[in-house]
């Protein structure tokens, strides 16, 4: 790169830090040089100076200084080796295919798979990400992620096929344009059997890990509406769930807090996460169901779809018996 260049932030990196910004795009620039070049005010995002940490948005301009002038070994770090490609096998590529749940010029709903992670990240090489190209079909660039599902979450995900359409249903996400129904298996039925959680939620650093919890003041907003919709005694429930807000892990904690857990989620519910005599047990058992998006193109309306329940949460409804099939998919309401 031999002069100043603009690049513009695609609608799939909503949120990203800077820093990761540059990784992604540019993977031979080490982190020295670019806290050099954010101070220098080489560096800038609409014009105005930005700091490693900061998180870019779709369509934002980010002005990109002639890399090439300086070289690695000027900075004090190791030259850059060249990025490892990764093939996707035919039968990794068919299996994604068959997956998808709906598709027209502009969008793409899947329905991912439980232990599939979305994006990459320390230890982990096998993700929806690197299989995005299997899904470009007749399309000339590689489809987009506009939202997020964390790894042992299946069901309804939405990509977006053109850099415009991204940006459209990026927004529509970070607003309250889009609705999301989850289903999920509790150990213990939730009192009041449907309602409105309200508890604001918070990162923090623990022994294992970063986790999620229930904060105070500090916390960031999180609503999630439920409704019980059958139980198995007061040993087991079905509950359906909208989050109102996009925190990680919210619908996790929120059902934790409320003193029944989702089946398998040990992370926030320790020992009582788990019902001993359930072989299936041991997964997670919450599912992105159904998923309403205003389309990109308003004349084409909204686009609604529902993923079928995984094979492992349909082996314990059959146990508890409990027919998800016979329960409608309806969004819960506001009961507060």
């Amino acid at each position: 790169m031999s002069a100043v260049s603009s690049r513009e932030v695609s609608g799939d990196e909503a949120g990203l830090r800077l820093d990761r910004w540059f990784k992604r795009h540019y993977p031979f620039l080490g982190h020295t040089r670019l806290e050099k070049l954010l101070r220098t005010g080489q560096v800038r995002v609409d014009g105005k100076r930005v700091k490693a940490g900061d998180r870019v948005e779709p369509g934002q301009m980010v002005r990109i200084p002639p890399l090439a002038a300086e070289s690695a070994d000027d900075a004090g770090e190791a030259p850059p080796r060249p990025l490892p490609v990764r093939t996707i096998a035919p039968a990794e590529a068919e299996a994604i295919r068959a997956r998808v749940l709906y598709r027209d010029d502009e969008v793409l709903v899947i329905d991912k798979p439980a232990g599939l992670a979305v994006q990459g990240g320390t230890n982990t090489t096998h993700h929806l990400d690197g299989l995005l190209d299997a899904l470009r079909f007749e399309a000339a660039e590689r489809p987009r992620l506009v939202h997020r599902l964390d790894k042992d979450t299946s069901g309804v995900l939405a990509l977006a096929r053109t850099a415009a359409a991204a940006a459209k249903l990026t927004e529509a996400f970070r607003g309250r344009g889009v609705r999301k129904l989850y289903v999920a298996l509790t150990v213990g039925v939730p009192d009041p059997a449907g309602g409105r959680i309200d508890l604001p939620l918070a990162k923090e650093a623990g022994p294992r890990g970063e986790r999620v919890a229930v904060a105070g003041e500090a916390g960031l907003k999180a609503v999630t509406l439920y409704q019980v919709a059958d139980t198995v005694g007061e040993h087991a429930a079905y509950v359906q769930m909208s989050p109102l807000t996009g925190r990680t892990h919210q619908l996790r904690v929120h059902m934790a807090a409320l003193g029944t857990p989702i089946l398998g989620d040990g992370k926030y519910g320790g020992a009582g996460a788990f019902i001993e005599t359930v072989a299936s047990a041991k997964k997670l058992h919450l599912h992105a169901r159904r998923l309403v998006l205003p389309h990109p193109n308003p004349r084409k309306g909204e686009v609604d779809v529902k993923a079928p329940l995984p094979p492992h949460m349909l082996d314990t409804c059959a146990w508890l018996g409990i027919e998800p099939n016979s329960i409608a998919d309806d969004f819960p309401g506001d009961e507060s």
